[in-house]
């Protein structure tokens, strides 16, 4: 992928998102269905393609930090060690978000996010300005698809835009989860 390539996916993905639109793109870990994670609307579109209940919350990828930290009231000093040290894609699960489509919120008031380290997607949040929902490019219930090739013709033409990185090696593998609750607590949700 040359960064002329990646440049223009980049702004064709951004056009459709900033449209209340959902693309089709990789990630750090498995291909993935998003959306501006602002966007109540948008988020409801991908519930609807993945035939999801919106009671099952999904994840949100930021580029950094600063991102981070606008959107979740309190972030543990425990997140930071854990992002710094985990070898593998880590996705936690803070409590009290902030600016983000409630839709995208469970019940018990978290959101999953993950800092991404992904060309494709830093550069596509970081023009973006906002969180991006990263969900699998999956039907509920189905497995993930472990390539470009395994997602189904349902999903391919149910997005809005299918970003043009089919060749782009991605991760086979979903993120760790971690839950990190602001009393202190911590769970491991996935490995």
């Amino acid at each position: 992928m040359t960064s002329e390539q990646l440049h223009n996916d980049v702004e064709k993905a951004l056009q459709v998102i900033k449209q209340g639109g959902i693309i089709l793109y990789p990630t750090d870990t498995v291909w993935g269905i998003g959306c501006d994670a602002t966007n109540y609307e948008a988020v409801k579109k991908i519930y609807k393609l993945k035939e999801r209940q919106d009671s099952k919350a999904l994840i949100c990828l930021v580029n950094n930090y600063g991102m981070l930290e606008r959107h979740v009231d309190n972030v543990p000093n425990l997140a930071y060690t854990i992002l710094d040290v985990a070898i593998k894609p880590t996705t936690v699960i803070y409590d009290s978000p902030a600016g983000i489509a409630e839709n995208l919120i469970a019940d018990d008031n978290t959101l999953a996010i993950r800092v991404v380290k992904h060309k494709f997607c830093e550069k596509l949040i970081r023009n973006l300005r906002k969180p991006l929902v990263s969900t699998s490019a999956n039907i509920s219930g189905q497995p993930s698809p472990k390539s470009f090739k395994e997602i189904s013709e349902e999903i391919l033409k149910g997005v809005d835009y299918v970003v043009n990185l089919q060749n782009t090696k991605s991760e086979t593998k979903s993120s760790s989860i971690i839950k990190l609750g602001n009393d202190g607590s911590i769970q491991i949700i996935r490995k």
